[in-house]
């Protein structure tokens, strides 16, 4: 049988570090692609190294985990790190079968006549769950080679997310690159003029005034986002978003079900699973009941509550849970709300909607929930007889209230009071005097019965919470093993004069 040549194995290491050559060069795709803001939380953690850790960078599948990798890269050279003392591989390709880390970083240094032990330097392993024990290989390097800088990346993110946190405890530092915001939306189809105007002239916390045209081309690009806004590839392909489904359901949803879940947890029925997430996709932002939902789908209740651990620890679903009136926790969860993590997801595995599609409420609050799952904040939505609000913060410690968001698609609640008594009601019990409810167009403050409330367009809204999240953890950065998300407001989000504090 013939082996593989260590000069075919070395070939391709040629290929994939191509800055190495002179004249030095990153591919030119890399090159014409714009950066996502991520770059700017992941690019510090990788330059540190005053704490001994690898980086594992974890994330949905086609969310642009390799192209973030690359542009690092780059971003490193351009700041005058030698090339030569950067090295990537693409794990999942077949000459490397049979290669752990170490036997990989050898060949390296053997091609490059450098000691990759001794020197400092950056090795990134791409699709490292291709290899199996990997987290046992980058543990050793982690131990024995103190000068490497390595990230480990991967779309398997529930399988990365286990082994690292089984294994890598003190040696790991996990990094979740999320699908895209739509503040990055924004940013990735270059829309200067509309950013400009959203990031007004002082600061980016202030609430923006936008003409009823910018208004409705907001809303255009804000539809748009909801159909097709998830993954960067899609956004910038016409040829993808004729056929979302072929992209996003099998090149992300099926191979997540029926080939990352099933090997990490050795679920034996994949059908079952696949029609539990078609039904929790389709009811995205509608509160769920597990007696009603094990009745409909023939499953245990036990088991609902594994699947759906499941497909949260694969980044594809969220679930909030819910408060009463008094904002006190349930002891049993039985109700609860499921959110797709993009709302591009449902769009995908059913049809791309317009502005006027009944669930074009739920996706909304979908799509605005999206952007708050970029935090670490745990959020709630409260319930009760005759009423609901969609988005509460609570202080843990008391249980109190911080604040609350109503989502809505309308502009009927900026003209009728009675269409917020829900709001009004829950901030008279919890001595909240300000309030946001979300609108389809109009804007403004009004007081009602004392409480204060912002209504705003939700596609304004929504690229808000995005950008502050980013620029809040651009402040806050930290090297304490996990990423902290930054406390993106304080004390009330709808508070014009709240920003982050550095």
């Amino acid at each position: 049988m013939k082996e593989i040549a260590t000069k075919q194995i070395l070939d391709r290491m040629a290929i994939e570090n191509p800055w190495c050559e002179l004249p030095y060069k990153i591919p030119e795709q890399i090159q014409k692609m714009t950066p996502r803001a991520y770059l700017g939380l992941f690019y510090p953690l990788l330059k540190n190294r005053s704490i001994k850790r690898a980086i594992v960078l974890m994330g949905p599948r086609r969310v642009g985990k390799t192209v973030l990798i690359h542009h690092a890269i780059k971003r490193l050279i351009d700041e005058g790190v030698k090339p030569g003392s950067i090295c990537y591989f693409s794990v999942d390709h077949p000459l490397y079968n049979g290669l752990d880390l170490e036997q990989m970083l050898a060949l390296c240094s053997k091609q490059r006549r450098t000691d990759f032990s001794k020197n400092d330097c950056y090795v990134f392993f791409d699709e490292i769950q291709y290899l199996k024990g990997w987290e046992l290989y980058l543990k050793a390097i982690v131990d024995r080679y103190p000068n490497i800088k390595c990230v480990a990346s991967g779309s398997a993110a529930a399988a990365l997310r286990l082994k690292s946190t089984e294994s890598g405890a003190g040696r790991f530092t996990e990094f979740l690159l999320p699908p895209l915001t739509f503040y990055e939306y924004m940013l990735l189809l270059k829309e200067d003029k509309l950013v400009s105007i959203l990031e007004g002239k002082s600061s980016a916390y202030t609430r923006p005034k936008l003409s009823e045209s910018q208004v409705q081309l907001l809303n255009k690009k804000f539809l748009h986002y909801i159909n097709y806004g998830g993954y960067p590839e899609v956004i910038l392909s016409e040829a993808i978003q004729s056929d979302p489904a072929r992209f996003i359901k099998s090149d992300i949803i099926d191979k997540v079900l029926s080939r990352d879940l099933p090997s990490l947890y050795g679920i034996s029925d994949i059908q079952e699973l696949n029609h539990l997430f078609t039904t929790l996709a389709f009811n995205t932002a509608n509160e769920i009941s597990l007696d009603p939902l094990a009745v409909k789908s023939g499953l245990a209740k036990n088991t609902i509550k594994r699947y759906i651990q499941y497909l949260e620890a694969a980044f594809l679903i969220k679930t909030i849970n819910r408060v009463d009136v008094n904002a006190r926790r349930f002891k049993r969860a039985n109700f609860f709300k499921v959110y797709l993590t993009n709302p591009s997801i449902r769009s995908a595995l059913f049809s791309p909607i317009d502005e006027k599609d009944v669930s074009m409420g739920a996706l909304v609050e979908t799509a605005i929930f999206s952007q708050w799952f970029h935090s670490d904040m745990t959020l709630h939505y409260a319930r009760w007889n005759s009423g609901e609000i969609d988005i509460v913060d609570i202080d843990l410690q008391n249980q109190k209230p911080k604040w609350l968001v109503e989502v809505k698609w309308s502009d009927a609640p900026f003209n009728n009071n009675d269409k917020v008594r829900n709001v009004v009601k829950f901030s008279h019990l919890h001595n909240l005097r300000e309030a946001l409810v979300t609108t389809r167009t109009l804007s403004g403050t009004k007081s009602i019965e004392s409480v204060d409330i912002e209504f705003m367009p939700s596609s304004v809204y929504c690229y808000i919470v995005g950008r502050n999240l980013v620029k809040g953890k651009h402040l806050q950065t930290h090297f304490a093993g996990q990423m902290k998300a930054a406390d993106t407001t304080t004390k009330s989000p709808n508070r014009k004069k709240d920003k982050i504090k550095p």
